[in-house]
């Protein structure tokens, strides 16, 4: 049975064995990523890699971390697969000095791997606990730059517009028209879409001088959106 992280068998007293765990598992990930074709962007694709992804999972979940599949951080939300994490981000087409808002901020993960392409990163967060969690996590993993609010992502964080990208990391039943109006000319909101999830996909919607365009990236399945804004009219 193959062994994807460090934290499935106890390290000698150098730390050699942690060591090479680690880089096993994140080199056997950025394998699988590659071998699908599906990102092309090798900066995202270097971000992916630089990102310990141990830092964002629960403990329980140590040994899974670096494996190409969504893991439970409980209160019924997840960290999305790095693969679709990759994926969003090369959509975003962001670089140095952009402002990306991200709703959903989860355990961090996604936040992280924004920061590195050396943008200004603000994340908002429904869930208590989550942010605060999220907020140690991103500490102790060096992405402390990163700005966190709790509040209803659906209505994004107007204090900071306007923002060159929004990722949105949950499931909306329709396109938050909110986020649209923060974004700036040009910027990009990277959102799925769908009542349900076996019925979302995931859409970028490039705000223009005459309004917007949308461009569908395919079937995609996340858990949903939360909060009241799923359910008001603007």
């Amino acid at each position: 049975m193959g062994v994807t992280s460090c934290e499935t068998q106890v390290p000698d007293r150098y730390g050699v064995q942690v060591f090479w765990k680690r880089r096993r598992g994140r080199e056997k990930l950025m394998a699988e990523i590659r071998q699908t074709g599906i990102v092309k962007s090798e900066p995202v694709l270097e971000a992916i890699e630089r990102v310990e992804r141990r830092h964002f999972v629960r403990l329980d979940d140590a040994s899974e971390a670096y494996d190409n599949a969504p893991l439970s951080i409980g209160r019924g939300q997840t960290i999305s697969q790095p693969l679709v994490v990759a994926l969003m981000s090369e959509a975003l087409a962001i670089g140095p000095g952009d402002r990306v808002l991200e709703i959903g901020t989860g355990s961090g993960y996604q936040a992280a791997v924004l920061a590195e392409f050396g943008a200004k990163v603000f994340s908002v967060e429904i869930i208590p606990q989550l942010s605060t969690w999220a907020a140690t996590n991103l500490r102790s993993a060096g992405y402390g730059d990163v700005e966190l609010h709790t509040a209803d992502g659906f209505f994004g964080w107007d204090e900071h517009a306007p923002y060159d990208a929004i990722i949105v990391t949950a499931a909306a039943s329709k396109i938050p028209r909110p986020l649209i109006r923060q974004l700036r000319i040009g910027g990009r909101l990277v959102v799925p879409v769908g009542s349900n999830a076996w019925d979302q996909t995931l859409w970028v919607v490039e705000r223009t001088e005459e309004g917007e365009t949308s461009t569908n990236l395919g079937p995609v399945r996340f858990v949903p959106l939360t909060g009241e804004g799923q359910h008001a009219s603007a």
